[in-house]
């Protein structure tokens, strides 16, 4: 089962990284959001690749696709639809938005109004959207990849906590060193490599792997482990909002996960260190005083995690 899931995975890194040049660890965890079908926040500078990155998984996967670009002047139904009048069959009739596909790219998504950023609450939780009170099911998998820029604060609108909440991950990925930034100019010389990139597996395939993943095993000591660090995050002095129970299945599934792709039926605690940062970091909400003094959130789990003791392996398991 694992291995399944783990060659699986190798074979889609390495057709994302025909594009993507050395962020293996990025795209690995890309396809924890998959497995997990959980959304992906990408925040990072302006020119690293998110939109790239998002696109190449997209086209590794038999799935369909859409982008919206995220504008001030964006209305919700821009993104889940309307219904019209047609003319010719004197009916009304739905136009669906782009909202309606197994994989959509919200980019730049701080760029919308709160009320447009709204439209997306239930499509990611419920995966479910609601158009003149008519719920329709969204198509599964369903997946939402958004980007943001976390430097230019002018004309954007600050994502809502509850929103925030509904990404399993949220990835930076930052600067090429030399040698890849090298291999980029290489890479994209003579053609752009996204445009013969092709698909890997299908649909049917994808929604079977992410059953199998739900049956990798999880002891009850690293569930501890999990719900531990997860608490800790609502007493740590210098936070003023905890992450939700919902951050802690999140970070549970996700650990499955990434043990599955690693090639095993059963989760460590390393996986779960792995995954605390990307799943817990973007939850936490510090005080005021802990954000004058420069604490990031990133260090706060990385404290947390420090003090968590670690369960150790059982003799004979």
């Amino acid at each position: 089962m694992a291995n399944r899931i783990h060659e699986t995975c190798n074979q889609l890194v390495d057709n994302v990284t025909k594009v993507i040049v050395g962020k293996e660890n990025i795209i690995q965890l890309m396809f924890v959001a998959l497995l997990c079908e959980g959304h992906v926040l990408i925040e990072d500078i302006p020119g690293v690749g998110k939109t790239t990155l998002a696109k190449a998984v997209s086209k590794s996967i038999g799935c369909t696709f859409q982008r919206i670009q995220f504008t001030p002047d964006l209305l919700p139904s821009d993104v889940t639809g309307i219904h019209y009048f047609n003319q010719k069959t004197a009916d009304f009739e739905l136009r669906p938005g782009p909202i309606m596909a197994n994989i959509v790219l919200a980019d730049e998504i701080n760029r919308a109004t709160p009320r447009t950023q709204s439209s997306l609450l239930e499509c990611m939780q419920e995966r479910q959207v609601t158009i003149d009170g008519e719920t329709i099911t969204l198509q599964r998998p369903f997946l939402v990849i958004a980007t943001e820029n976390p430097i230019e604060l002018e004309g954007t609108f600050p994502l809502p906590e509850a929103q925030i909440d509904r990404f399993l991950l949220r990835l930076k990925i930052g600067y090429p060193d030399e040698t890849e930034e090298k291999n980029i100019l290489l890479r994209f010389m003579n053609s752009d490599p996204l445009e013969s990139l092709t698909s890997l597996i299908k649909v049917e395939d994808l929604l079977e792997l992410q059953q199998q993943c739900k049956q990798i095993m999880i002891e009850d000591s690293v569930l501890s482990y999990i719900v531990n660090i997860c608490r800790a995050t609502r007493n740590y002095k210098g936070v003023r909002l905890g992450v939700s129970p919902r951050a802690t299945l999140s970070l549970c599934q996700a650990s499955q996960a990434w043990a599955a792709i690693q090639g095993r039926d059963f989760v460590i605690p390393d996986d779960v260190k792995v995954l605390a940062q990307p799943v817990l970091s973007h939850r936490l909400i510090n005080d005021l005083q802990s954000s004058f003094r420069g604490k990031a959130s990133e260090t706060i789990i990385e404290e947390i995690l420090n003090s968590i003791p670690v369960p150790l392996e059982k003799d004979g398991s």
